[in-house]
């Protein structure tokens, strides 16, 4: 027996017979630290308030119910209100079965029958203290998993505004976080695809669990089912030892594949099978594992194209896309470029230890009007920059070499610069490129659907 564990621990015992308190104090202060005793249980909220005991010895018959155990089962649970990972062994002399079996359902650790045998109750004693000692490891892993994750998920609380187009995201976000319904989220490069899928987790009841991300189109063919599903040793000639997935590692918490649209049919064949069974077989095994995941998934282009294309299967699609969420392009929010551009500008000036205060009104102005082809990650990098480079406490318009102009697709020239004519070609172009579809087209050229139709209206078109 390894007494070393308990040598600097701290033990209460409650007993109304102080025969009994002067016995176990005699016998247990030889190996524990402090042993602390009392006759009355009313005082245990004051002495638990004051103090932090390792092992609890509580009696179960006090004077006043000399018999049934039941002042010491509500004791118990009084105990176990104030601090739920306590350690209480329940003493009583009147031990059968029946009483001891009802004392570890309510919550207690241990049993032990007066008069106690000296070597059983210190083993007894010794066996509590290392389960609270267990206890106090996994909570303090649990803490510092927490803050690790915090810390992972820092750079990720960009994801903000007040434009009505991100309150109206922000408010299907609040909606969906709290039920456990899949998530497809769907918007360009840039617009915060993931900042939004992990701000879903954070609001939803997995949020103290693990949020794992893949990336789809990183994955070949030949590691996708060892990456997702996991391999046990010797399934291939790399595999020298088993390996849990990310299915596996995601159980219990958020999976988010991340450009869903990039994954070949036959893959999106298997991905659809581990999902409709919630149950994974790793490689080079018959034994399948259970899955408890919540699935978020997302992508650049709509997998309804892809489908129509017949690049993405339908019965995926329904399976992972109960809730969309669209995110609008920065174009669409220019209401938000100030306040992004001043949180991206607080978060570089102290990384990189520069006194930039603001941006002068001139620069903004750049700003707003700046079509941000790469969204708010183009944004950022452009604010990054500008820290680095400017030696002003204000930043200028000269620290953003933007690109004023919106970029020239597809060898689009202008023969002139008559403002009806230049936005006439623009929408029969793009028109063109999305086989006449006016949604996909508003969206390309940033406007509403309604403010499409009296444009083409507008030009006769």
């Amino acid at each position: 027996m390894n007494n070393e564990a308990i040598t600097s621990g701290k033990i209460l015992v409650i007993d109304d017979d102080r025969d009994v308190l002067l016995a176990a104090k005699l016998f247990l202060k030889q190996y524990v630290r402090q042993v602390h005793t009392e006759t009355d249980p009313r005082n245990i909220p004051t002495l638990m308030a004051n103090d932090r005991y390792d092992v609890i010895l509580l009696d179960m018959n006090f004077t006043r119910d000399v018999t049934s155990g039941q002042e010491g089962f509500h004791w118990l649970g009084k105990i176990l209100d104030i601090d739920p990972s306590a350690i209480v062994v329940l003493i009583t002399a009147f031990g059968d079965i029946d009483t001891a079996v009802k004392a570890i359902k309510t919550g207690a650790t241990d049993f032990v029958i007066k008069p106690w045998q000296n070597e059983k109750l210190l083993a007894t004693i010794s066996a509590a203290f290392s389960l609270r000692s267990s206890r106090l490891e996994a909570a303090h892993l649990r803490s510092r998993q927490a803050q690790l994750c915090a810390d992972l998920d820092q750079p990720f609380h960009d994801f903000i505004g007040d434009s009505p187009a991100i309150r109206d995201v922000f408010g299907l976000i609040d909606k969906v976080a709290v039920t456990d319904a899949n998530v497809l989220i769907l918007g360009e490069n840039g617009t915060g695809k993931e900042l939004a899928a992990r701000a879903v987790h954070r609001q939803s009841n997995r949020k103290d669990e693990v949020f794992v991300k893949v990336d789809m189109g990183a994955l070949t063919e030949s590691l996708f089912e060892s990456e997702l599903f996991g391999h046990v040793k010797g399934a291939f000639t790399d595999a020298r030892e088993d390996r849990a997935g990310r299915f596996e590692i995601a159980s219990g918490g958020t999976l988010f594949l991340d450009e869903i649209g990039n994954l070949p049919l036959p893959l999106q064949t298997k991905l659809l099978t581990v999902l409709q069974s919630r149950q994974v077989i790793r490689i080079g095994s018959n034994h399948p594992r259970p899955i408890d995941i919540r699935l978020i998934c997302a992508s650049n282009t709509p997998p309804a194209e892809l489908v129509a294309q017949h690049k993405f299967r339908e019965d995926l699609l329904y399976r992972i896309n109960t809730v969309e969420i669209h995110l609008p392009p920065l174009r669409q929010r220019v209401d938000d470029i100030v306040l992004l551009a001043n949180h991206f500008l607080n978060r570089y000036s102290k990384k990189y230890s520069r006194s930039c205060r603001g941006i002068e009104p001139d620069a903004i102005s750049r700003l707003r009007k700046y079509h941000w082809p790469g969204n708010v990650r183009e944004l950022q990098h452009a604010i990054e920059r500008a820290v680095i480079l400017s030696g002003a406490d204000v930043l200028q318009s000269g620290d953003f070499p933007l690109n004023s102009a919106v970029p020239q697709k597809d060898g689009l020239v202008f023969d002139n610069y008559d403002l009806d004519e230049v936005e006439k070609l623009i929408i029969r172009r793009v028109l063109d490129r999305n086989a006449g579809n006016i949604s996909r087209a508003s969206e390309e050229l940033g406007l509403s659907r309604a403010a499409l139709y009296r444009r083409l209206q507008k030009h006769g078109i």
